[in-house]
This record gives structure tokens, C-alpha cells and sequence, in this order.
């Protein structure tokens, strides 16, 4: 049974479901599932899971990401983004202890305003549909998690050019942050290059380029490998054989496992078979992979 993950080394230009194309069709598999959207313009680490390990994507999206960014400030577009057609242009001029005396406020958890051109719907309409008719609706602030926040570099003019490097949590839009530090200058920011440099612990250097992808096996990673940022365990044959039918356990090996966090489960030769949780005193599956 061939299933795995692959971690792709996303080219700019291509939706990432455009890669997820290129993979089935690479792979001859149908059933492939990315875990966490690149916009278009972005390139770097997209991890995909190819066959019946799509179920366990999930656990990938939770983990914190990394992403090298590149934004100009003082020009506003309407995607927040290259791609999109420029608003305005209002010169800005401050220098990175300016930038730094901000990095309190941006770190942590926080509240932000999801861009218009995201997946996120509104009344059941996805709000990129929304923007493309011409409609600006109003969105709910939510709060995202920022873990850490480097100003690399401002170059100098009336528009200046701020490379930064970011780790934040699920749900965090870089291009509204780059957008969010403008405003507290006093203007706004698009985003003019971005790259996602990992994601958990799995990064772009590693991954397969899509020239590369007729060679698929060679990089197809154990679910075991893609989910090592999850604590996990290595249970007996028996133990393992009771994972594999989808029991609850109200003692023995996994009944010591953290509380309310996923752990995968391993068999006696290291292979991923389960992710379970523990609830009070039951440990319960959350996935099962099938034998």
C-alpha cells in the first residue's frame, strides 16, 4: 500500500492545488491532500499527502510555520500582495529600531483581520469569490499566534523594502501582518515576496521539486517521519493489534500518554499505525490508519 508524504518545494506562479494536480498525476493516486495553502505568488515548503495518510494531514497544519517575507511599504494593493492592482502610494520613512519597538505588539497572540482574498467565507460565500465581484464585506478580527518575529533588513527611500522572517500558528495571514506593522507606522504595506522555509519540522531544502516528481518514491516520507513533532509511542505486538481495530484503553501502554494531545502511535518496527488521544482516564483514536 503506497502512502506517504512528500514535501514539495512549491515554484511561484501555481495555486497549491495545482500541485496537488502535478502530484496525482505524477503518482497515478487519487486520493492527495495538501497541508496548508500557499498563495500563488508564494513559494517553498508545501507538504502533501499522497494516499490514505490524508487523514492525518491535520496534525501537520497545527505545527507552527516558518516563512521569510518581503514587503514594501508605503504602497497599498488590494490583495495585500504583488499580484494584486495598486491602491495608493504615500511615501514612508522609518528604520529598523522603529520596526523593533513594534515587535512586543506583533508577538504572541493577536488579533487580525483576515485578508478579502482568502478561502474564509462569509454567509457561505468564500470572500476571494466576494473580492473578484468587486465587494468588500466586513470580517470578524480572530485571534493567530506569532511565536517569533526577525526584522532582517529596511532598505532606504520613500518606499522602503522590510525582509523579515516569521513562525506563527494556524490561520496566520503573513501579508495582513506586513499590512498590520505599516499601519502602526502610519501606512500601509504589500507583500512582495514570500517563502514558507518549514513547516513542524519539515522543511523546503528537503522537499522534491516538481521537475523532480517522476522520482516520487525517493522522497516519499513515512507517516512516522512526517509526524515527528507529535510525542509518539511504541506499543507491543498486542497493544498494537487492539490500535489497529480502533479500541479505547482504560490502562496498559497508552494510558500514560499526555492529556487532550495527539500521540502517534507505533508498532514494535517503528511504523505509524494510529494517533490517539487521552480523555480522562480512556485513551481514545483519533485516526486509524488501515492495515
Amino acid at each position: 500500500m503506497t502512502r506517504g508524504f512528500l514535501i514539495v518545494d512549491k515554484p511561484g506562479g501555481l495555486t497549491s492545488n495545482a500541485v496537488v494536480g502535478k502530484v496525482k498525476k505524477a503518482t497515478g493516486i487519487k486520493k492527495v491532500g495538501h497541508a496548508g495553502t500557499l498563495d500563488p505568488m508564494a513559494t517553498g515548503t508545501l507538504v502533501v499527502g499522497v494516499g490514505k495518510v490524508t487523514r492525518l494531514i491535520r496534525f501537520i497544519q497545527d505545527q507552527p510555520k516558518e516563512y521569510l517575507a518581503q514587503a514594501q511599504f508605503g504602497v497599498s494593493t488590494d490583495t495585500l500582495d504583488a499580484d494584486g492592482a495598486v491602491l495608493s502610494r504615500e511615501p514612508m520613512e522609518f528604520e529598523v529600531e522603529d520596526l523593533e519597538k513594534l515587535r512586543p505588539r506583533f508577538t504572541g497572540v493577536i488579533q487580525q483581520v483576515p485578508p478579502m482574498v482568502s478561502a474564509l467565507k462569509k454567509d457561505g460565500r468564500r470572500l476571494h469569490e466576494l473580492a473578484r465581484e468587486g465587494k468588500v464585506v466586513e470580517r470578524e478580527s480572530r485571534p493567530v499566534e506569532i511565536h517569533d518575529l526577525e526584522f532582517v533588513s529596511v532598505s532606504p527611500g520613500p518606499y522602503p523594502v522590510v525582509e523579515f522572517r516569521v513562525v506563527c500558528g494556524k490561520g496566520t495571514y503573513v501579508r495582513s501582518l506586513a499590512d498590520d506593522l505599516a499601519a502602526a507606522l502610519g501606512g500601509q504595506a504589500h507583500l512582495t515576496a514570500l517563502r514558507r522555509t518549514r513547516v513542524g519540522c519539515l522543511r523546503a531544502e528537503d522537499g522534491v521539486r516538481l521537475d523532480d516528481l517522476e522520482a516520487w518514491e525517493d522522497h516519499l516520507l513515512s507517516p512516522a517521519r512526517a509526524l515527528e513533532d507529535l510525542a509518539q509511542v511504541k506499543v507491543t505486538s498486542q497493544t498494537a493489534e487492539a490500535v489497529s481495530h480502533g479500541m479505547r484503553f482504560v490502562g496498559g501502554e497508552l494510558i500514560e500518554i499526555p492529556e487532550a494531545v495527539p500521540v502517534g502511535v507505533l508498532d514494535k518496527t517503528g511504523e505509524l499505525i494510529a494517533v490517539y488521544r487521552r480523555d480522562g482516564d480512556q485513551a481514545v483514536p483519533e485516526v486509524v490508519l488501515p492495515v
